[in-house]
């Protein structure tokens, strides 16, 4: 009989890094989308197809398990925009993918992650982790949060022996008790958190801010800006409608994903709905995580956020 962890992994499977996507086509907007926040919401209310429509565009959603695939089929022109949190990025414009461009952020809005225990784990603090396998997806926002919370406990990323999972394989490892402690984001975590035993090490709030971002392919940017801004409008509005409707946002979500309504309720309640542009605060909060990943030996290149900064276009009128 498939037990509730077991189930967790097959719901949350991972994606194919390109299911659903094709070659660029005039008039259509591919967006890549994960299990939930803003995009999820919007798709489910069709707010970005009603802003578009006037400008004569369609949209195409496909759906990614986690942020390094949905940025891999940004730069192989699979999509033209999508969301993650901060590590992704970093990663992809450190392998040379100057396709990208930093079109909108979320500030804090990866603030539902954290860490966590298997039943029957002894880990009490932070500290605790050390000689101990933590799973976590690589060049995701939760390798940064790992990296963020040895340094809060005075530890190395070589004190820990990192173990590198998309999240469907870390929620079976997690599940079989063969990693120590796992780092993960909504709504894997809701689900996760709620399991026996399972305990919650630290929050992403008593570690780092952590930040979401959207994306743009840099051609398409470039060449369909307003298209990009339209789509940015309409996520402001939905952002705003979330801020204060989180009882419906919950019920969305899991409508539009399959999470179950309790998960996606605690997912709802601790994410801040807020759209804005690239500020100086956010740019220099991403560049300090992109210097700590070149020290780190992560990234083999040291970048600049800085050049992958979009600049909308004048708005007429």
């Amino acid at each position: 009989m498939l037990d509730r962890r077991t189930l967790l992994a097959a719901s949350l499977a991972a994606v194919p890094t390109l299911r659903g996507a094709r070659a660029a086509e005039p008039g259509v907007l591919r967006i890549g989308y994960q299990k939930n926040g803003i995009l999820v919401v919007a798709k489910q209310q069709g707010i970005i197809e009603r802003h578009l429509e006037p400008l004569g565009q369609t949209v195409r959603w496909i759906e990614f398990s986690f942020g390094p695939p949905l940025l891999e089929a940004l730069s192989l022109d699979g999509i033209d925009f999508g969301q993650t949190g901060d590590g992704p990025p970093i990663f992809a414009q450190a392998a040379r993918s100057s396709g990208l461009v930093y079109a909108a952020a979320q500030e804090s809005g990866g603030s539902g992650a954290g860490i966590l225990l298997p039943r029957g784990s002894t880990i009490q603090t932070l500290a605790d982790l050390k000689g101990r396998r933590v799973a976590f997806p690589k060049a995701s926002s939760a390798h940064n949060l790992t990296v963020a919370a040895l340094e809060k406990a005075g530890l190395r990323y070589a004190d820990i022996e990192p173990v590198t999972l998309a999240p469907a394989d870390a929620a079976a490892a997690f599940a079989r008790g063969s990693i120590d402690a796992w780092t993960i984001w909504d709504p894997y975590f809701a689900i996760a958190e709620a399991g026996e035993g399972v305990r919650v090490l630290a929050l992403a709030t008593d570690i780092t801010p952590q930040n979401n971002f959207f994306l743009a392919s840099r051609p398409f940017a470039e060449t369909r800006g307003a298209v990009l801004t339209a789509a940015l409008d309409a996520l402001g509005e939905v952002a705003a409608w979330c801020t204060q409707n989180r009882g419906a946002v919950a019920t969305l979500l899991s409508q539009g994903t399959g999470v179950p309504l309790t998960a996606a309720r605690r997912a709802v309640g601790r994410t801040d709905y807020v759209i804005g542009p690239m500020n100086a605060r956010v740019t220099a909060a991403q560049q300090a995580i992109a210097d700590r990943f070149h020290a780190l030996k992560l990234i083999p290149t040291p970048i600049r956020i800085a050049d992958a900064l979009w600049t909308a276009p004048a708005r007429n009128g």
